[in-house]
């Protein structure tokens, strides 16, 4: 045991009138709702990234934040795995997501690098072999050296794009050593600032046949996880070409994919893209599409992605609504992509981030599934369409525009519009909420 949350309790659920800052007063990880525990729907993840590398910057200042395994060594990335599984076991954490780049030390050259991710790897199996905490998803960061300045699969360098190929296999046989149920890519410098040195079909194709290369090899060594893609709109990037779900959704069909790969949405970056969180959470379940969700909110006042904590119980209840009627998660679930403030310097603040965070996705997804139960929205939403159930209607649907127009003229039809009730719609809603 290392001393870093030293004097730090177990988390557990003590319900809504405890005054304890370090229990659970919403999440009881046994409750049953709809027909799941409150564990088996929420399944909530660790990100490594923002909790054990984040240092603590923001676009205008530097690190903030000391941590003792801060460095460039195997032997204090092995301290940084021995204090997440620590704080792993004091939140009672089902998962954990990561970045090759978090868990091990930069090495010198791809070899050295492969050399550190196994060491590690093979290290974070043996702290799972006495934990319960299972591995969510894996991914490479493909974004922050600046060897990746101008992208990975997109660069015009062949050998970037040679080394982010190479880079993938190795965090997929990691994901897969690990037994992580999903793999993720997420292109941070997939994009470009200028088109005056931009070939932009050069680059979507190169980034196609990139992601046909990271199925195949999938398939090769048998993991049975979902590939996901996470959508951003900008920033780091001017424009990054995985903008939104819609637009993920067409790339994959451009090159076939859309049978092989999902989304892991955001909160932020749906933001950043001008849309909801409920908005893209739909449209992946209406594409058929939906994975995984990064759980965190952005600051409405800022320009950029500013990873915070999500704090808003109707917020989340919007989204988990979306979650739930998709079916809820299979392989997916709920990763806290949020790092605490670079002003909140101790240890109990980054458990108690996730606590109250964990609290608010459990009230947020107990309140969907009141409403979702109810069933009123669902009713409503069904009258609005039942016009279309009728056999003359679906009929249209196969017919020509002169047959339609003879129909029109035959019977004398000349619709009146019809209320969509929307105050009454977010009155019922807020039953739940």
């Amino acid at each position: 045991m290392t001393d870093f949350f030293k004097g730090i309790p177990q988390i557990r659920y003590e319900g809504p009138q405890t005054t304890n800052e370090f229990a659970f007063r919403h999440y009881n990880p046994e409750e049953v709702v709809a027909g799941k525990t409150l564990a088996e729907h929420l399944r909530f993840a660790i990100a490594w990234w923002h909790s054990f590398a984040w240092p603590g910057g923001d676009p205008f200042g530097g690190q903030t934040l000391q941590r003792p395994w801060f460095g460039d060594t195997l032997d204090l990335a092995k301290l940084k795995a021995d204090v997440a599984f620590e704080m792993f076991d004091i939140l009672q954490a089902p998962f954990f997501c990561f970045h090759d780049a978090d868990i091990r030390p930069e090495g010198k050259d791809f070899a050295e690098n492969t050399r550190n991710l196994k060491a590690i790897v093979d290290y974070i199996g043996e702290k799972m072999t006495g934990s319960n905490t299972k591995l969510l998803w894996g991914t490479a960061n493909l974004f922050s050296h600046r060897r990746f300045m101008s992208g990975a699969a997109t660069n015009p360098d062949p050998e970037v794009f040679a080394w982010s190929a190479a880079t993938v296999k190795t965090c997929m046989d990691a994901t897969l050593q690990l037994g992580g149920q999903n793999y993720v890519l997420w292109g941070g410098r997939e994009g470009y600032e200028t088109l005056l040195n931009t070939d932009l079909t050069q680059e979507a194709e190169h980034a196609g046949r990139f992601l046909q290369m990271v199925v195949e090899y999938k398939h090769k060594i048998g993991f049975k996880g979902a590939i996901l893609i996470e959508p951003k709109p900008q920033e780091p990037s001017k424009h990054q070409y995985d903008y939104d779900v819609a637009t993920v959704y067409g790339f994959l069909k451009r090159f076939g994919l859309e049978g092989e790969v999902k989304v892991n949405i955001e909160q932020g970056h749906a933001i950043l893209a001008g849309h909801s969180f409920e908005h893209e959470l739909a449209l992946a379940a209406s594409l058929g599409i939906f994975g995984s969700i990064d759980m965190n909110r952005n600051d409405y006042q800022s320009g950029w992605d500013t990873d915070q904590f999500p704090d808003s119980v109707p917020e989340m209840a919007r989204a988990y609504y979306e979650v739930l009627r998709a079916g809820g998660f299979t392989t997916g679930g709920t990763n806290f992509d949020a790092k605490i403030r670079r002003q909140s310097l101790d240890p109990e603040d980054l458990i108690l981030a996730h606590v109250g965070a964990m609290d608010v996705c459990a009230r947020a997804l107990k309140a969907a599934a009141a409403a979702l139960e109810d069933g009123g929205l669902e009713a409503q939403r069904r009258a609005r369409y039942a016009g279309w159930e009728t056999e003359e209607a679906k009929a249209m649907l196969g017919s020509d525009l002169a047959s339609i127009e003879a129909m029109v003229r035959e019977k004398g039809i000349n619709p009146e519009p019809r209320s969509g009730r929307q105050e009454r719609l977010e009155n019922l809603w807020n039953r739940f909420v």
